[in-house]
C-alpha cells in the first residue's frame, strides 16, 4: 500500500535522524520559514507543504526522484533513449554549464534561526522560556546580531515604542542596568518593562504613562531573562 505524503515525509525525516524541530530549523536556515508545528501538520496529513517548502524538503532529504519516492512510480529519465555516446554528451554539457558559474544554484541569503516565544500565552506560568512552547523562525539582518530569542507582546503598556502584538528581540542575560528594557519574571508573571531604581527601590515601569509602575516588594525574587535589543 502506498504511503501518504505525510507518512513519506515522516519516514524521510526519521531516516535522516532529525526531529521535527531540527527539520524546521534546517528549513529556516535554507530560507524557508516554518515552525515545528507546521512540520507536524504535514506529517499527520492535516496540511501539505507549499511548492517552495516541498522543494526545500527534497533538498534536505537528498531526494532527486520525487515521483518515485512519493508515488512509487519510477520517473522517466530523458537520457534513457540515448546511447552511451549521447549520454556522455549530456553529462559533458552539464559540466560545462556548471563550470561557467552562471547556472549554479545560488546559496540562500544568510539567515539565522531563533526561537520565538508567545509571551501572552505563557504569562503567569513562570516557565515560558524553559518549556517547548515556541516556534523556530528565520531572521535576517533586520534583527540585531545580539538577539537570542524573540517574544510577541500583548497590550499597550509599552506604547509608543512597542505595539500590541509586536515581536521584540531579546539578548539573553540575567542582569540589567537602570533604564534598560527587558523581559522579567516577577510574582509568577512575565513582563516586558523598563527597570528603574528609585528611592522606593526597584520598579518595573511601563512606557505608557497610563500604567503605574510595579514596585518590587522586599524579599520578592525578580528573574531577568534578557534585555530587549530590537
Amino acid at each position: 500500500m502506498n504511503q501518504t505524503i505525510g507518512q513519506t515525509l515522516t519516514r524521510l525525516r526519521t531516516e535522516q535522524g532529525l526531529s521535527q524541530r531540527e527539520l524546521a530549523a534546517q528549513l529556516c536556515a535554507a530560507g524557508v520559514q516554518v515552525s515545528n508545528q507546521a512540520v507536524s501538520k504535514w506529517e499527520n496529513d492535516s496540511t501539505q507543504p507549499s511548492a517552495r517548502q516541498f522543494l526545500a524538503l527534497l533538498r534536505i532529504f537528498g531526494v532527486r526522484d520525487a515521483l518515485s519516492v512519493f508515488t512509487g512510480v519510477p520517473a522517466e529519465d530523458p537520457r534513457d533513449g540515448l546511447n552511451r555516446a549521447g549520454q556522455e554528451k549530456v553529462d559533458c554539457y552539464i559540466r560545462d554549464l556548471l563550470a561557467t558559474g552562471l547556472y549554479r544554484d545560488k546559496p540562500p541569503a544568510a539567515l539565522r534561526c531563533l526561537p520565538l516565544y508567545d509571551l501572552p500565552a505563557s504569562a503567569g506560568t513562570g516557565q515560558f522560556l524553559e518549556q517547548s512552547g515556541y516556534e523556530t523562525v528565520a531572521v535576517g539582518e533586520d534583527v540585531p546580531a545580539s538577539a537570542d530569542f524573540g517574544i510577541r507582546l500583548a497590550g499597550d503598556s509599552m506604547q509608543p515604542r512597542f505595539a500590541d502584538g509586536q515581536t521584540v528581540w531579546v539578548h539573553r542575560q540575567n542582569t540589567l542596568e537602570h533604564g534598560q528594557i527587558g523581559i522579567f519574571l516577577y510574582d509568577g508573571c512575565a513582563y516586558c518593562k523598563r527597570l528603574e531604581q528609585s528611592s522606593q527601590g526597584l520598579r518595573l515601569c511601563s512606557l505608557n504613562p497610563a500604567y503605574a509602575p510595579i514596585v518590587l516588594r522586599p524579599g520578592e525574587e525578580l528573574t531577568v531573562f534578557g534585555r530587549v535589543v530590537g
